[in-house]
């Protein structure tokens, strides 16, 4: 099928680019062609040789079929529901704007499948992190919506349910409280968003916005929705932004990194802990928060080298570093400047968290004892924290080559896992299952059974 002139463009191609988070200047330069060009394809007047097809699909993460759509303009997909924050526009009426429709297409049943089948795009962050650190957001958060009057009690509502939403995540998974974080959103903090209020109300409702959005994505994440995720999170740093909140904004790139090093990504996941931490220093952040941040730059930083595959022995340097500065802050202790989100950053999370960081630089009984340490101390409070800490030990032992002590382990993870709704937890059992594959032995067919019998795809 042809396609030299299509007098009425390829808008689904224009909004796969900007669902990136990209200029023409940015993808033309991924694709290896000029600008021009690319902007001869999104008008429909040049036609797109099979080669630049298929690098379209690679660049844009989708499946080639997907591609010819946006190309020849048959079966068109709904790339409306693809609301990647626009980072060119800090303007609070075009913000609240695109975080409404995306909670609305998040509780509608006809387009929230599209949401939850979105692809992660590691290409976003660049555009993402440039306007953030150098991004300008309009110099007042006032502002004068069709909506109702909004004072400082409505905020602090949205920070209380954004607790309680947070508790009941840790506690039981995503799956049980996610529906009603995104209704939340579109029922009681969109209707906020759009009605008027103050500067000083208004900075404050942007950041129990940021936080709601977080929890949003958080929940998506913790249900593997890694596309779905990033949308949130991108609007919940573009809320913070708003609203001139550099320590929520510090958050929100934290648990971003997070997910990036959850799937590997680890030049995403160092630049997007590099941002935090320079974001927090800049702000002068209180040092429980420097603690959570230079902890999450170590395991970005191991998860990109990984040290004990490598012998990289500067990088592993530089993990140790952080990890050190980051305990050295820690001890400074709580101040009045903490934010309410890190007093679940406490003692036993940054001990899980510094095992992973262990575990990928090799020393594995040190991973080990800081993840037992972590499950004892997490099991009742936090029990998928502790699910997910149990699975660490067992990484550990089978570092150490205790494959037994590792499989026991493991076993102990399935029961909490079963118990929890939550995506993850049945994937980390899973990913260790793989790996005791050059291991033949009677215990390891048990564990495989057992795991089988009591976590049904």
């Amino acid at each position: 099928m042809g396609d030299a002139d299509h007098g009425a463009g390829r808008p689904e191609l224009v909004r796969a680019r900007k669902r990136m988070g990209m200029s023409q200047d940015e993808i033309s330069a991924a694709l290896w062609v000029s600008s021009t060009t690319w902007s001869r394809w999104e008008r429909g007047r040049q036609e797109i040789r099979p080669v630049y097809r298929a690098r379209m699909a690679e660049v844009f993460g989708v499946d080639p079929a997907e591609v010819e759509r946006w190309i020849e303009g048959t079966a068109p997909v709904d790339t409306e529901a693809w609301l990647i924050p626009d980072f060119s526009d800090f303007s609070l009426g075009t913000t609240v704007k695109t975080a409404d429709r995306l909670w609305r297409c998040d509780v509608d049943p006809e387009r929230r499948h599209v949401l939850a089948a979105l692809p992660f795009v590691p290409a976003a962050f660049g555009s993402w992190l440039s306007a953030w650190s150098y991004g300008v957001p309009e110099a007042s958060a006032a502002y004068q919506g069709s909506g109702p009057v909004v004072g400082l009690s409505d905020v602090r509502r949205i920070v209380e349910a954004r607790q309680a939403f947070g508790q009941m995540d840790r506690q039981f998974g995503a799956g049980l409280v996610r529906p009603a974080v995104v209704d939340y959103l579109n029922t009681t903090v969109a209707p906020l968003l759009r009605g008027r209020y103050d500067d000083k109300v208004g900075a404050e409702l942007m950041t129990a916005a940021a936080a709601m959005t977080q929890m949003a994505g958080w929940t998506a994440f913790d249900l593997n929705h890694h596309g779905q995720a990033q949308h949130y999170f991108g609007q919940a740093l573009k809320l913070a932004k708003v609203g001139d909140d550099a320590l929520t904004g510090a958050w929100v790139l934290a648990t971003m990194t997070h997910q990036a090093v959850h799937l590997e990504q680890g030049a995403q996941a160092v630049w997007l802990a590099r941002a935090a931490v320079d974001t927090a220093r800049r702000a002068q952040a209180p040092p429980r928060v420097m603690a959570m941040l230079l902890i999450g730059e170590a395991r970005a930083t191991a998860t990109q080298a990984k040290p004990a595959e490598t012998s990289d022995g500067h990088s592993a340097k530089q993990v140790e570093r952080l990890l050190t500065e980051a305990e050295r802050a820690y001890t400074q202790g709580a101040t009045d400047r903490d934010p309410a989100w890190v007093a679940w950053n406490d003692e036993s999370e940054l001990t899980a968290r510094m095992s992973r960081c262990w575990k990928l630089l090799g020393d594995y009984r040190r991973a080990a004892d800081c993840a037992e340490f972590a499950v004892r101390e997490l099991t009742v409070k936090r029990p998928r924290a502790a699910q997910i800490n149990q699975v660490s030990v067992a990484e550990a032992y089978l570092g150490m080559g205790e494959v037994e002590q590792a499989v026991d382990s493991a076993r102990a993870a399935i029961p909490m896992a079963k118990s929890l709704t939550s995506a993850r937890s049945v994937e980390r059992v899973r990913k260790f299952a793989k790996r005791l594959e050059p291991y033949d032995t009677i215990q390891v067919r048990e564990f495989r059974s057992y795991l089988d019998s009591e976590l049904v795809s």
